[in-house]
């Protein structure tokens, strides 16, 4: 067992020892494995075939990356520390894609292992508790002595949906145990939700950094509904498109409170919408005199949208009030700044080919 003093908060000099980078190792696009942010959206980690690396959000830098010659499948960052959960992935993986690595950095190894009989699908972390998440399982252990403290069964989950508030109170959104069902639950409370979100199978799940709120999307995409984790209740409905798409991801904004969410689509747009921020305001549907005769009218769409790559991506609103944070499975990383209803792209870079810092 290990113990939470090993945690190291990765600065600058401390990232450096923890690096092994040589002029040889690059990872190319059809490589990528993973992509996804912290717990705070202020960095995302890369797993490839090859290994992982890690990167600021804004300004866009890699801090460190570890070169394996195998796979990895997940990295699930710990904020900025130096521990890491990592899981084997591709063809040829560095570990079992049945086993969760806590790995520490700057120490350059492995702290400890979860091991099970099926692949495990997604890994959370908060600095007292790990989230394990398998295809019908969701396991809850303590960070400390990686005890088990709960379990939750869900209906089959490939995909390995599961979202988790860093907040205070931090909340766990999960599939629940009937189709279009989400399971939310206070990690240190007794306050659950079991809510019907969708009629069909659930495609993305996110919450606000406070917790407060979940957003849901079912496989059809064209709807994002958001939900009151407190009540359980539906908060408001808005429209990404009327044909169907496949969500890639959805994320709410942090300034101060979630006001908005943005989400990415493989129909190739980035949305913007409002919650409940006065400077901004949705678009209606001009069918709004056919409310209940069409589905679509009395719809509200998206403040903005900006054409985008249309592979797999993950997106986020950045630490500057109006921007916009985009990451692509192929490396490529997009800076937005939404004014006035429109997207004015800032920065584009490739995080395989970045100038020396």
């Amino acid at each position: 067992m290990y113990s939470l003093c090993c945690l190291v908060l990765l600065t600058p000099e401390r990232e450096m020892a923890a690096t092994t980078t040589t002029d040889s190792v690059s990872f190319a696009p059809e490589h990528v494995l993973y992509i996804g942010f912290n717990q705070d959206q202020t960095c995302f980690a890369v797993g490839t075939t090859t290994g992982f690396a890690v990167y600021t959000c804004d300004p866009l830098k890699e801090r460190f990356r570890r070169d394996f010659g195998k796979g990895i499948g997940i990295v699930e960052m710990l904020f900025r520390c130096n521990i890491l959960a990592l899981v084997g992935g591709g063809p040829n993986p560095y570990f079992p894609k049945q086993k969760v690595q806590i790995w520490d950095d700057f120490q350059a190894r492995c702290l400890a292992e979860l091991e099970y009989r099926t692949d495990v699908k997604a890994v959370h972390l908060l600095r007292e508790r790990i989230i394990v998440v398998l295809d019908a399982k969701v396991y809850i252990y303590n960070f400390s002595d990686l005890q088990l403290i709960r379990q939750l069964d869900t209906v089959p989950n490939p995909k390995g949906l599961c979202a988790l508030s860093s907040s205070e109170r931090p909340i766990i959104a999960c599939l629940g145990a009937k189709l279009g069902q989400v399971h939310t639950d206070e990690l240190y409370g007794r306050s659950s939700h079991d809510i019907q979100a969708h009629t069909g199978p659930i495609n993305t799940l996110s919450l606000s950094l406070d917790g407060k709120l979940l957003a849901t999307t079912s496989e059809k995409g064209t709807l994002v509904r958001i939900w009151d984790t407190a009540t359980g209740e539906a908060r408001k409905e808005v429209r990404r498109g009327s044909g169907e798409a496949a969500i890639h991801s959805v994320n709410f904004s942090y300034n101060p409170d979630p006001s908005a969410i943005v989400l990415t689509s493989d129909k190739g747009t980035c949305h913007v919408f409002a919650i409940a921020d006065a400077a901004m305001q949705n678009k209606t549907s001009t069918f709004s005199w056919a409310k209940g005769l069409i589905s679509i009218a009395g719809s509200e769409w998206s403040f903005a949208q900006e054409t985008v790559p249309p592979e797999r991506s993950i997106v986020c609103f950045g630490t500057e009030k109006f921007t916009v944070i985009m990451v692509t499975i192929s490396g490529r990383y997009f800076k937005f700044k939404v004014e006035s209803g429109a997207f004015q792209r800032v920065v584009e870079r490739d995080i395989f080919h970045l100038e020396p810092q």
